[in-house]
């Protein structure tokens, strides 16, 4: 696949890109490498190959889920300047 002088034009426009001539040829060689290589992927045989999520395959070690801390809400409750219905009151602070 090959880019031609009117599409850079119109990427170059989308892009919001002044191009000069310099510029121009630089960038038509670097797509046009970079079509060559999407075009040679396309040719790629790859019906034998089995989709995976992840090319590590990597497993998950999952702990048992359990409550590991003590409950302290009451202890907490004692030493709290005000309390309304289990949430804790802090006054308003405004800066």
């Amino acid at each position: 696949m090959h880019i031609d002088n009117a599409d850079l034009d119109r990427l170059a426009r989308l892009a919001r890109l002044g191009l000069d001539n310099g510029e121009r040829e630089r960038l038509m060689a670097s797509i046009d490498s970079v079509l060559d290589m999407v075009s040679a992927l396309r040719n790629v045989d790859v019906n034998a190959v089995l989709p995976m999520a992840h090319p590590h395959d990597a497993q998950l070690r999952l702990r048992a889920d359990e409550v590991d801390e003590v409950d302290c809400q009451s202890a907490l409750e004692k030493i709290a300047p005000e309390m309304q219905s289990g949430l804790y009151l802090v006054p308003k602070v405004i800066e």
